[in-house]
């Protein structure tokens, strides 16, 4: 199917987009990896308490964390902007840190999650903590072939340029979100291929589960296709420790296999969100909190 041309004063204005994107990439690159990520971290510390994400992070950490002072909660979000400004940076760099593996602590754990997937296939969730885009590349770094699935930019050229960032990684490809891809990722499950998803974002098409003490709209397709194709669910995380360094947890998470699927379903996804309602707790500054996550 063709693609209509887009308006001429859109396309412009994405061509230009694409300009200072590329622009940026040239700047970042420059820098390497260890400097670009303290910058940026830096300059999203001093820019992004200005963004009306800043007052809506504070209420949802002090909803869902309500034990810690209002001092401390700054603090955290001051931290969550450094974090997030960080892993900008370093998703321009991210061939370089997944090469130098002393960069992270990799625990036998996360090794024996590998060897399982590779015999039989695998689905790794992860949320947006730390450093989320090395999750997957750190996987093909360790000689597992993933499938990415992700959300398609509006802009076409600045896709275009992101794509390239990424696929590399990804040897079993980047799929973006839709009913045909759904079906293509059951079958590549089921011949034995490993799906990447991230998972804690809001998705009114899923199921509301608890996380932090109240409903919230959750995906329901990791535990789809680990109950439909009979293969292990972990929960990957990449924690950031100091500067461009990193702790990498794996979780397996129990997929129920009850007979009854909604149930099953139901009960898995549950699971998933509050695995990761537990390493949010753990290290509340890393995740991003300014997201609509419990929004209908």
């Amino acid at each position: 199917m063709t693609t209509p041309p887009l308006p001429p004063a859109r396309a412009m204005r994405f061509r230009l987009e694409a300009l200072g994107f590329r622009a940026m990439a040239g700047l970042i690159h420059a820098l390497g990896p260890d400097r670009a990520s303290a910058l940026s971290g830096a300059l999203w510390r001093k820019a992004a308490p200005f963004n009306k994400r800043h007052d809506r992070a504070r209420e949802q950490m002090a909803a869902s964390l309500p034990e810690i002072d209002a001092a401390t909660r700054e603090r955290l979000l001051d931290a969550m902007w450094d974090n997030l400004g960080r892993t900008t940076a370093e998703a321009f760099h991210i061939g370089a840190l997944t090469a130098d593996l002393d960069r992270f602590r990799i625990g036998e754990e996360t090794r024996a999650a590998v060897a399982a997937a590779k015999s039989r296939g695998a689905v790794f969730v992860s949320l947006h903590q730390g450093n989320w885009e090395l999750a997957a590349p750190l996987l093909h770094r360790l000689g597992l072939p993933v499938a990415g699935v992700y959300q398609r930019l509006q802009n076409p050229y600045v896709e275009a340029e992101a794509s390239k960032l990424r696929l590399p990684f990804y040897q079993l490809g980047l799929h973006s979100k839709g009913h045909d891809t759904a079906r293509h990722l059951l079958r590549m499950v089921g011949q034995g291929g490993t799906v990447t998803i991230m998972a804690d974002l809001r998705d009114l098409t899923g199921l509301a589960v608890p996380f932090f003490g109240r409903p919230a709209p959750s995906t329901l397709f990791p535990a789809l296709l680990a109950r439909g194709r009979d293969v292990p669910l972990y929960a990957g995380m990449v924690l950031r420790e100091k500067g461009a360094t990193f702790q990498v947890r794996t979780v397996e998470i129990p997929v129920a296999r009850s007979g009854d699927r909604d149930a099953d379903l139901l009960e898995t996804t549950a699971r998933i969100q509050a695995c990761f309602e537990q390493s949010i707790r753990e290290r509340p500054e890393q995740w991003m909190w300014g997201h609509r996550r419990w929004a209908k």
